[in-house]
């Protein structure tokens, strides 16, 4: 879940990319969704290494296919865009 500003949540998705570049959308469980529409159900989680030598966990193998994982925030939150008003001082006018 997202938290806004005005403190009401979001549902959070997750996208998912292959090495296809095949995309997956509107993931609520990415994970179970994935081995459905894939129809797998043997999952390994996929890693990948910074600089420092550390190993994030960035997504999944399943079904063969190396999905990459992110998370889709809303570009605006549930009140809608903020805009400002030329001339008038102080932060945004929703």
């Amino acid at each position: 879940m997202i938290k806004t500003k005005n403190g009401k949540r979001t549902q959070t998705f997750w996208m998912a990319i292959d090495q296809y570049g095949q995309t997956y959308h509107g993931l609520k469980h990415p994970r179970k969704e994935l081995c459905e529409k894939l129809g797998s159900s043997h999952v390994q989680k996929m890693y990948v290494d910074d600089k420092k030598g550390n190993s994030w966990w960035c997504g999944y193998i399943i079904a063969g296919r190396w999905l990459d994982l992110y998370k889709v925030e809303p570009l605006r939150g549930a009140t809608g865009f903020r805009t400002v008003v030329p001339g008038k001082e102080g932060a945004a006018n929703a």
